[in-house]
């Protein structure tokens, strides 16, 4: 299997808060909710470019259409990383997420890989890190 990853999605509890956040609190272009009129339907789509497409949908949906129960959150299954150009900039996007409503889950930092770091979790509990990574520059 050729590794290509084209859309992220993310399980959230209330959709309209979580578009909020993203659309409003981070600055995230959306056409807002489709599929309202099918069952299971509405979700939020993302466009972040370079083909990656980012989704928003209710939790009780995505367990429906994956015919998985619906277990309890966890912030420690997985995060989602947000590399960025400079040590300033990792302050800032972290700023901006606070001040969207996203909760401070480690104040930025130096790391001790050489980078420096922060993480939030949005509204539903989800784990953004912020890095600037030396090697890894955007």
């Amino acid at each position: 299997m050729q590794a290509r990853i084209t859309l992220i999605t993310l399980g959230v509890d209330d959709l309209d808060a979580a578009i909020r956040f993203y659309r409003d609190g981070l600055g995230w272009p959306t056409e807002g909710i489709v599929g309202s009129e099918f069952e299971h339907g509405a979700v939020a789509f993302f466009e972040l470019g370079n083909g990656l497409g980012f989704a928003l949908w209710p939790r009780a949906s995505l367990a429906h259409d994956t015919g998985l129960p619906q277990g309890p959150r966890s912030s420690t299954e997985f995060t989602l990383a947000h590399n960025v150009a400079s040590r300033n900039e990792v302050d800032a996007v972290l700023g901006q997420a606070l001040a969207a409503g996203a909760g401070l889950v480690k104040p930025a930092a130096d790391t001790f890989w050489g980078g420096y770091a922060g993480y939030f979790a949005d509204p539903d509990g989800h784990v953004w890190e912020i890095a600037w990574n030396p090697d890894r520059l955007p």
